[in-house]
């Protein structure tokens, strides 16, 4: 026994494959350092440069282990005016690996008011759109551990760019640890799912973060398990309570009404035994379920992982 606890301790501990930001926020016109750590003996390295959504990558570029200068690898960073999201993808001898850089561009975003209706949302344009550089980061998955098991989802920043930012930073700071699920709507009048509600540290639906940022026009739709922020009836009271989604003939109508920034990936049964238990006054369970806490783990190399699960009783809507 001895002996194998020695071997086991002098085998060597394997460093994650991956590319490291130098800092947060890089401006415009100046280098774009990263740290490339490909995996032990790799023999070709490359990055790839993926637009959000795309089928082939913009471009593919030789790389060495170490500093990196993003900027000079891609010089369309700079030069092309951004449409959004990008990826950076770590590819060692032909095969992608670990997670890849979530790159979003400086840019002021669209503006969220109610219109003259006091009902619909509007989203305008603002006049100052100057490219200023990107926020980079390491893509990751949300896992929110239960009291009825575990729920992964795949989280969108190219969809909802800062809304999945300001979550992640929520996850970080353990928000949402201890918290509860504290509002269950099993069925709207209409019979169709609805959603199932959390992330209020006061567990009422009343509490946030003690902070306010506005509504995201985000392009994922509200299908059966996607996640989406909760808001007042103001766009701008976006926080940190979430919802997942029940079903899409229940919750469509939400679409570009609120930001949802993620889809879920694992635990679909765990989602739908929370959207069973029994409610009382104001859809509150009588015993709500609990959120231990919510984590973030790395994502899988873009363009890879697991598919959004659907409904077990509701087609898999076009294009998952």
């Amino acid at each position: 026994m001895r002996s194998l606890c020695l071997s086991l301790l002098m085998l060597p501990v394997l460093a994650p494959a991956d590319i490291v930001p130098s800092q947060l926020y890089n401006g415009i016109n100046r280098p774009f350092k990263v740290q490339v750590r490909p995996p032990l003996r790799a023999e070709r390295i490359e990055l790839q440069l993926w637009d959000a959504g795309k089928a082939t990558p913009i471009s593919t570029k030789a790389a060495s282990s170490g500093t990196q200068d993003l900027a000079k690898l891609f010089p369309e960073l700079w030069t092309s005016k951004p449409n959004g999201v990008k990826y950076v993808q770590l590819v060692a001898d032909g095969k992608p690996t670990d997670a890849p850089l979530v790159l979003q561009p400086m840019t002021s975003p669209q503006i969220s008011r109610l219109a003259a209706d006091g009902k619909t949302v509007e989203f305008v344009p603002d006049e100052d759109q100057e490219f200023a550089g990107y926020r980079a980061y390491q893509d990751r998955n949300l896992v929110i551990e239960t009291s009825f098991g575990k729920m992964e989802f795949r989280l969108r920043p190219d969809a909802a760019p800062n809304t999945t930012f300001n979550v992640r930073g929520f996850v970080e700071g353990g928000l949402y640890n201890d918290t509860i699920f504290h509002r269950v709507v099993a069925k709207r009048a209409d019979g169709t799912p609805f959603v199932i509600q959390g992330g209020d540290p006061a567990g009422t639906g009343s509490g946030g973060p003690g902070w306010a940022y506005p509504l995201e026009n985000s392009t994922l739709p509200h299908d059966f398990g996607v996640i989406s922020i909760a808001r007042s009836t103001d766009p701008n009271t976006n926080g940190c309570q979430i919802f997942v989604c029940l079903s899409r003939a229940g919750t469509k109508h939400l679409d570009s009404r609120y930001a949802a920034f993620g889809q879920l990936i694992k635990g679909a049964e765990v989602v739908l035994k929370i959207g069973a238990v029994p409610v009382g006054k104001a859809d509150h369970p009588n015993d709500p379920p609990k959120i231990h806490r919510m984590k973030l783990i790395p994502a899988s190399p873009y363009g890879t992982g697991p598919k959004p699960l659907a409904r077990p009783d509701e087609p898999a809507p076009a294009g998952k």
